[in-house]
C-alpha cells in the first residue's frame, strides 16, 4: 500500500466469544449504521449480557482507527458488523446427566464478531428488524401529588 492512499475503514475482530450468535446478533442489529458515540451509549446502558463484549470490540475498532490509520475518532460510524458461528460445528458439546443413567448433550455455542468503522456515514438506510429491542429503558416520572388534579379540575386533597 502506498503512502498516498488513505485508509477509510478500520477493523476489529473478536473470536471465540462464549455467547451464542443469536444473542449477539440482536445487539449487533441495534447498533449497525449508527454513529460510534451513539452506539457506545446504547451498548453501555442496554441491559443485555451480550452488549459488554460488543462495547469492548467497538472501542477496540475506534482505537485501531485512531492509532493505526490516523482517522478522526470523533466522526466514525459503524459501517459493518457481522456475527458468525464459532468452531466445531458451531458449538462445543457438554454432557448433561439425566435420569436412569442417560445423558443429553448441551450445545455451548461460540461466536466470531467483526466490526468495521468508517469515517463516511453509511449510504444504505438501516433496515428495521423484527424481534426484541435493545434500546435503553426510558424512565417516566409522575408529577408530584400537589400538582395532580381530578377530572373536575380541582386539586386532589388526598
Amino acid at each position: 500500500m502506498s503512502d498516498q492512499m488513505q485508509r477509510t475503514e478500520a477493523v476489529a475482530h473478536l473470536r471465540f466469544v462464549r455467547i451464542g450468535p443469536r444473542k449477539l446478533r440482536r445487539v449487533a442489529d441495534a447498533i449497525r449504521g449508527l454513529n460510534v458515540r451513539e452506539a457506545l451509549v446504547l451498548l453501555k446502558f442496554a441491559g443485555v449480557y451480550a452488549s459488554e463484549p460488543l462495547e469492548k470490540l467497538v472501542r477496540s475498532a475506534v482505537a485501531n482507527a485512531g492509532n493505526n490509520h490516523d482517522m478522526n475518532t470523533d466522526e466514525l460510524y459503524i459501517a459493518r458488523i457481522t456475527v458468525d458461528g464459532g468452531p466445531g460445528g458451531r458449538f462445543t458439546k457438554r454432557l448433561d446427566p439425566r435420569a436412569q443413567g442417560r445423558a443429553y448433550f448441551k450445545r455451548k455455542r461460540m461466536s466470531h464478531v467483526t466490526v468495521v468503522v468508517s469515517e463516511q456515514a453509511p449510504t444504505k438506510t438501516r433496515k428495521q428488524r423484527p424481534g426484541a429491542s435493545v434500546t435503553a429503558a426510558r424512565v417516566t416520572r409522575r408529577a408530584p401529588a400537589a400538582a395532580r388534579t381530578t377530572t373536575a379540575g380541582s386539586v386532589d386533597k388526598a
